[in-house]
């Protein structure tokens, strides 16, 4: 199958998940994740009619991402990997949004080169729903906390919420405690589910999918 085609058929499920989900058309926001595909592997999804795609890793994204917006200016590019403080620079000068801040050091950072740069970015803020020590993000008792310290203390625009669930567990629980935490803060953006679980994700209320290897391909 092309890659068209396989970006069409993921399009295709998102929509018939909306309408099961009793959701309005368009609800959810598909993130093409890139990482790992270099620029020739991108084109193809470009020229399909994707504009939002997620990398993983600044320095990856900085080797092939300027270089296609200039061919295609209005891509909008998403950070989904972890953040590094010595990075914030970088990545607020190159993404529209980063999904993964976790900590008030990533936060204080990426504030600061906001201001430094003129910058606005969309921001959400990762919750780290099964407390597994190898992953990113914030424990789920201390994310309303983070999110009024991100909005009140440093100005930041928190849209969101995003979170990854267990590989091993039913994602459903996550994406489920994940919109609660969402309506506390006051949150309507949820980033959640991937190729093997954005259906689930959409049933939770998604309002984006985070889907690489159904459309790219295996890595």
């Amino acid at each position: 199958m092309e890659v068209q085609e396989r970006l069409n058929e993921v399009v295709s499920r998102i929509r018939i998940s909306e309408k099961a989900a009793h959701r309005p058309e368009q609800a959810v926001a598909l993130v093409a994740v890139s990482k790992t595909f270099d620029a020739d592997a991108i084109r193809p999804v470009i020229a399909a009619g994707q504009r939002v795609f997620g990398e993983n890793r600044v320095q990856e994204a900085q080797g092939k991402w300027p270089a296609l917006r200039l061919e295609t200016p209005d891509i909008e590019l998403h950070l989904i990997g972890p953040l590094q403080s010595n990075k914030a620079a970088d990545a607020v000068a190159l993404f529209d949004v980063i999904e993964t801040i976790d900590r008030e050091k990533i936060a204080r950072a990426v504030s600061a080169e906001m201001k430094r740069q003129g910058r606005n970015l969309r921001l959400y803020v990762q919750v780290n729903t099964g407390l597994e020590p190898q992953k990113a993000g914030i424990a789920p008792e201390e994310a309303v906390a983070f999110v009024n310290l991100c909005r009140g203390d440093l100005a930041m625009n928190i849209e969101g919420l995003m979170c990854i669930p267990p590989v091993d567990e039913n994602p459903g629980p996550h994406f489920a405690l994940l919109a609660k935490l969402a309506a506390t803060c006051g949150l309507d953006k949820l980033s959640m589910g991937m190729s093997g679980d954005f259906e689930t994700a959409i049933a939770f209320g998604a309002t984006s999918v985070r889907v690489g290897s159904a459309i790219f391909g295996s890595r």
